[in-house]
């Protein structure tokens, strides 16, 4: 479970990109912002604004001739300074406050440090004090001057946030309330994304038929045109290499034929076991090529079905293999080999009965040509989950499994293969079975001898 969520999150999306380009932009400009609060905010003197100052000057002014409440009032100010902007609760982050009256100094912070001189009128500068570094800001008023320390360095940094850190609240709280609506909206307007892409994923590999939906948005309105042409030149070359094949075929066909009556003839005619021979090989070779014709045109005969998108009809499937058992019987019997069928229901499946003739020719003469004198082939059909279960086992040879998904290509026998053929036909098996939206696989037969062709279609509905 975890492993495809963990998969979903690292597939990227383009959903998840244009939030984080949101997000992202959001973020970047707020930043810029807030950063030159703070470069504002750490090139400024001191963060106690120049009214706290004069209210100092003002209070040690009124209150020179009484200098216990003098001191206790300022002390009050430092106290209320320290409380203000005291970070995290670290005192050594406060402000320190020295007052001069006269040239003397009537107050100085507890933490203040020792062997501070008063800087001229409204100058700002940076002093150090055992290897400290303090950030100094006076104002002078009469014979009162009053001096802010700030602790200097990196400490200014954390010391500005702390003091203008109501920037970047908008930015915090804002942030999750925008997460939602965000994704809201750009999965909304994706919506017609989402239209073109489950009609894309709905049709079969055959299916060239231009798409349906016509979105109004132009972007995506051009991207569906383009699909569209695509598709109508796809389907043209393809419809142009069926239409070849289907020509050359049909034309092969009577010059096969001709050839095969010619040779007939002259076996009634040869005068030695030699001649008979050379004849017997050369219609041994038309037989071959005539099948190879047939097959082709099988071939293609599926695929433009399966490309016209023609409606399937409802076919019993158990009685279509009682008639081509029935068909084949000949076949088996002259190579000693015994057919048995297995279909105790009636099955049906939506579907061309040639296509359906085509598929269960060919498995079955398959196992007839590569079982061995004496043996059995075996044809099952059962239902299980909603399909219709059609297996064909003979007791032959086999396939190496290597080999299981290549002897679907065309034209592909196996390598030590000694019977002839022409490797089209379990291409042909797995083309109708693409066009059903069945399945095909193979595995060994039972007991491990031979093959066993596993043909899974869906069942028609009731």
């Amino acid at each position: 479970m975890m492993g495809r969520v963990w998969a979903m999150l690292r597939r990227p999306t383009l959903l998840r990109r244009l939030m984080l380009a949101q997000m992202l932009m959001l973020t970047v400009l707020w930043s810029l912002a807030v950063a030159s609060v703070l470069i504002e905010g750490t090139g400024e003197a001191s963060n106690v604004g120049r009214g706290v100052l004069h209210a100092i000057i003002s209070v040690a002014d009124n209150l020179a001739e009484q200098p216990q409440r003098q001191e206790q009032s300022l002390r009050a100010i430092d106290e209320a300074l320290r409380e203000e902007f005291e970070m995290g609760k670290v005192p050594e982050l406060a402000p320190r406050i020295l007052v001069w009256r006269g040239g003397e100094l009537v107050y100085k912070s507890p933490a203040a440090p020792s062997g501070i001189r008063s800087a001229g009128p409204d100058q700002m500068e940076v002093i150090y004090i055992k290897g400290q570094a303090w950030r100094s800001r006076s104002l002078t008023e009469g014979g009162t001057r009053v001096t802010v320390l700030e602790v200097g360095g990196p400490w200014q940094f954390f010391i500005t946030i702390n003091s203008h850190g109501y920037y970047l609240l908008p930015l915090l709280i804002s942030l999750p309330f925008l997460l939602v609506p965000a994704w809201l909206s750009i999965r909304l307007a994706m919506r017609p994304w989402r239209k073109v892409a489950q009609e894309v994923a709905a049709r079969g590999p055959q299916d060239l038929r231009p798409l349906a939906f016509k979105p109004p948005h132009g972007e995506l309105a051009a991207l569906v045109d383009n699909i569209n042409a695509l598709l109508q030149r796809v389907d043209a070359s393809a419809a142009r290499e069926r239409s070849f094949i289907a020509d050359a075929t049909h034309e092969l066909r009577t010059p096969l034929a001709a050839m095969r009556v010619n040779v007939e003839a002259l076996q009634g005619q040869a005068h030695d076991a030699r001649q008979q021979e050379l004849l017997d090989g050369i219609l041994n070779s038309g037989n071959r090529a005539a099948r190879l014709v047939g097959q082709l045109l099988q071939l293609t005969r599926s695929e433009v079905q399966a490309g016209a998108g023609e409606l399937p009809r409802r076919q019993a499937l158990d009685t279509l293999l009682q008639d081509r058992l029935a068909a084949l019987s000949g076949l088996a019997q002259a190579g000693d080999i015994e057919l048995e069928l297995q279909a105790s229901v009636s099955l049906s499946v939506p579907g061309q009965r040639e296509s359906l003739v085509s598929l269960i020719d060919n498995l079955v003469e398959n196992a007839i040509k590569y079982s061995p004198r004496g043996s059995s082939v075996t044809v099952s059909l059962h239902a299980e989950r909603g399909q219709a279960v059609l297996h064909v086992a003979d007791q032959g040879p086999g396939i190496a499994p290597a080999l299981y998904e290549r002897v679907f290509d065309r034209f592909f026998r196996a390598p030590q293969q000694v019977q002839p053929g022409s490797g089209l036909g379990l291409s042909i098996v797995a083309s109708v079975v693409r066009q059903h939206g069945g399945t095909i696989q193979l595995h060994r037969g039972n007991g491990g001898l031979g093959l066993l062709v596993e043909v899974r279609l869906p069942l028609a509905e009731a």
